[in-house]
């Protein structure tokens, strides 16, 4: 069974933790846990942890001086005074039950971090179904050339050594993703909230759009008295999902009137190039080295919130222009028999046919897509959008779904996806079959998509790329 939110709330969080000098994060190899146990470290916490996984974050954790146990044993938290859990773990977890029958204050990863951010003056949340690492990385890159800012991201960043967090010095700006699964955003008190997009995804927690609607509005809601939503007036379910709020909003879109736009939107010798406009005051004119509609999306919003923090826009034009991307987000990996290499951590209908429309703006002769699906119950739930999403991909190869939390009770099945899409489409199971299948068919002149978020990054095991 998984685990829930707490949601005790930062004065009980603070009583809780008010005689504890040390704290444990079970599963601190995930990308916001091992950024909450490096923030705790330099609050002056004594820190550990464990995961069964060996990854990036570990390594950098361990480099840091943070014990690291490679399996979960109750003997592990002995020494620590306190425990913060990811809800990826089981409810039979031996190092959560043992802190449970400890009595040790015991503190979901999204309750604690809506601890820590009570501090900052400005707490800016950037939620959404998709494009939220993208647009909190592109805010770090702006915040970070104005202020002294906190920033945690759910991807790995270039400008921060690819790290997922970075820490400053002074407790005004905190800059941070804000994850609507299991409802983690609720336990944040954003002074601005950023709502990207509103849309289906996660059907293992979510049942609904109007629940889901609910959790957009409430996350709204905990921006307070004098707090700020800014939200895409271009996105239809935003608009539904946020029509009850009460308080201070503001909007961002291309296609129709709102506060913030993106006007006179074009391509430039590889560079994307729109004006950015307040109502009727053009701001500056800002340089995007992505490509797509998504980005441009994303770079407004953060533009935007930007903005709305006083950050000039020469600044912000000047950050933007710098953006160098984030860790799987369409990341160059080299070449394949003269075919460029993109990975993308893509695993929703909206995000891949993102991808792939951005895709074809640069001009490649074929577009070649490898892909693993990631849990029964989203392809289950989402099986045509799936279907359809792979339209501009000239060639797609798939990888068995990866299970994640989850039992195959739907029957669905990446063979079930090929063969719906027909002939463009192959199955292969296998990251090794699918290399051997890219090998093959990959030319000069093509674009081959890595892609899911699962762990399909093994399959560079089996590929044999070659830097430019």
């Amino acid at each position: 069974m998984a685990l829930e939110n707490t949601h005790y709330g930062h004065a009980r969080i603070g009583e809780m933790l008010k005689d504890c000098h040390s704290i444990f994060f079970i599963g601190i190899g995930g990308i916001s846990m091992s950024a909450l146990a490096q923030i705790s470290l330099s609050l002056g916490y004594s820190v550990g942890g464990s995961d069964r996984s060996e990854n990036a974050q570990t390594a950098q954790l361990r480099g840091m001086g943070i014990p690291v146990f490679a399996s979960h044993n109750a003997a592990n938290i002995a020494q620590y005074d306190a425990v913060v859990y990811t809800v990826a773990i089981g409810a039979d977890n031996p190092e959560y039950l043992a802190a449970q029958a400890a009595g040790k204050p015991l503190l979901s990863r999204a309750d604690y971090l809506g601890y820590l951010m009570v501090s900052y003056r400005h707490r800016i949340g950037i939620a959404g179904m998709h494009g939220k690492s993208s647009c909190t990385a592109m805010c770090a890159q702006i915040f970070l050339q104005a202020t002294n800012a906190t920033v945690l991201c759910g991807a790995e960043l270039p400008l921060l050594g690819n790290s997922t967090c970075c820490i400053g010095s002074e407790q005004e700006h905190f800059v941070f993703e804000a994850c609507e699964y299991m409802d983690s955003f609720l336990d944040f008190n954003p002074t601005l909230a950023v709502v990207l997009n509103v849309g289906m995804d996660h059907p293992d927690y979510f049942q609904s759009m109007e629940q889901i609607h609910t959790s957009f509005l409430n996350y709204a809601r905990r921006t307070g008295k004098g707090g700020t939503v800014l939200y895409n007036a271009d996105d239809a379910e935003s608009v539904l999902a946020l029509k009850a709020f009460e308080g201070r909003h503001v909007t961002f879109g291309i296609e129709k009137s709102a506060d913030y736009t993106a006007r006179n939107i074009r391509h430039e010798g590889g560079v994307t190039v729109f004006e950015f406009w307040h109502r009727e005051a053009l701001l500056c004119h800002i340089k995007l080295h992505t490509f797509g509609r998504h980005n441009v999306y994303n770079a407004l919003a953060a533009a935007a919130a930007a903005s709305l923090c006083g950050i000039s826009p020469d600044l912000i034009a000047k950050a933007l222009e710098s953006y160098a991307g984030t860790k799987r987000r369409m990341e160059y990996k080299g070449l394949l028999n003269g075919a460029t290499v993109y990975d993308d951590y893509g695993h929703h209908p909206v995000e891949i046919a993102a991808t792939l429309s951005g895709a074809k703006e640069m001009g490649y002769k074929r577009i070649l897509c490898a892909y693993q699906p990631h849990t029964y119950s989203r392809t289950a739930k989402l099986f045509e959008e799936f279907v359809r999403a792979f339209d501009l991909a000239d060639r797609t190869y798939f990888v068995d779904i990866y299970a994640a939390r989850e039992e195959n009770v739907f029957g669905v099945s990446s063979l079930g996806l090929a063969n719906a899409i027909g002939e463009r489409a192959a199955y292969c199971g296998s990251f090794p079959k699918v290399a051997e299948a890219l090998t093959r068919d990959a030319k000069e002149g093509d674009l081959v998509i890595i892609m899911g978020a699962g762990d399909i990054y093994k399959i560079y095991d089996f590929l044999n790329l070659q830097k430019s």
